[in-house]
């Protein structure tokens, strides 16, 4: 089972040392988006967690910590970093401060198992394509040596995003055309790889891969292990990434990107964290009498048995 600590919310800024407590104790809850009473247990021993996935705009937060983890388990890093200001991202760190800790996770864990997110790529009055691969290229000049890959998608223009950021222009054609040409010229030039994720526009043409941004082939050449042959399913429609478990929750995450899918409003976060128990084995809350509890399905992807050492064996 491969576990995601960073799809829904940003965990490793907001709630890390929650995470810490769930390794320790060895288990997880998460409730079921869809059905919320219906809440699925992991076990986080090592023998029964493929690989831990990371995704986060700051590390900050946990690189003192983050051994508690890189040490036991194999894990892999997905760090965002983008063209945009407090006006987009209100509560991310500035570029400096993040290419500072981005180069700092990097010399923690290895920059094989360390992927840039520059996503998702959108226009406004203020983001022109100009400055997208102006920034774009500042930022490839700092990062190569301390990354595998770069990850870009453009962002999907749903109708909360559009409410939500009004100044929003819509990418036409030609304009998604001369980024991702421009993406790949200058990841070229810097020896990145680039790749699309999760997107209906596909670039190969410039040399852009389309494929998962976390596949079992990823995973395994950065922990040196080996997967099974097995099928992608994804985590959404036009997905290709290997199956997760998400153990985050929605309308969680105080980064407040305007852009964001995962909140709905910063009424119905704030809401969630004055309900967030750092001892409490789900991340919101705790278990409520109806709720109904089941063991999830750990099936593990690994080609032998790769057993990892447990915490408490050492």
């Amino acid at each position: 089972m491969i576990l995601n600590v960073g799809a829904r919310t940003d965990i490793v800024n907001y709630y890390g040392d929650w995470l810490l407590e769930r390794f320790r104790e060895g288990y997880v809850y998460t409730r079921n988006p869809l059905f919320p009473n219906r809440v699925t247990n992991y076990t986080l021993s090592p023998d029964k967690i493929d690989a831990v996935l990371f995704c986060s705009k700051n590390y900050a937060p946990m690189l003192d910590k983050l051994s508690a983890i890189t040490d036991h388990y194999r894990t892999y890093f997905h760090c965002t970093i983008t063209a945009y200001g407090k006006d987009v991202e209100p509560n991310v760190p500035d570029l400096p401060t993040s290419v500072q800790t981005l180069k700092a996770l990097s010399r923690l864990v290895g920059r094989e198992k360390l992927a840039w997110r520059y996503d998702p790529v959108l226009l406004t009055p203020a983001y022109s394509v100009r400055r997208h691969l102006e920034t774009f290229e500042i930022l490839c000049g700092e990062l190569a040596p301390h990354v595998s890959r770069c990850i870009f998608s453009f962002v999907e223009m749903y109708a909360k995003l559009q409410h939500n950021m009004p100044e929003l222009i819509p990418l036409t054609k030609a304009q998604k055309d001369e980024l991702a040409k421009g993406f790949a010229a200058i990841a070229a030039k810097y020896r990145i790889p680039i790749q699309t994720c999760s997107t209906r526009d596909t670039f190969p043409q410039y040399g852009i891969a389309a494929t998962g941004c976390v596949t079992l082939d990823v995973l395994g050449k950065a922990n040196k292990c080996t997967f099974r042959d097995v099928k992608h399913n994804g985590l959404r429609r036009g997905c290709l990434c290997i199956e997760s478990r998400d153990v985050g929750w929605y309308d969680t995450c105080p980064n407040f990107c305007r852009y964001c899918y995962a909140n709905k409003s910063e009424t119905a976060v704030r809401d969630n964290i004055s309900q967030h128990d750092p001892h409490s084995p789900l991340l919101i809350g705790r278990l409520n009498e109806d709720d109904e509890l089941i063991q999830g399905n750990q099936t593990s992807y690994l080609k032998n048995d790769g057993r990892q050492i447990s915490l408490f064996e050492l």
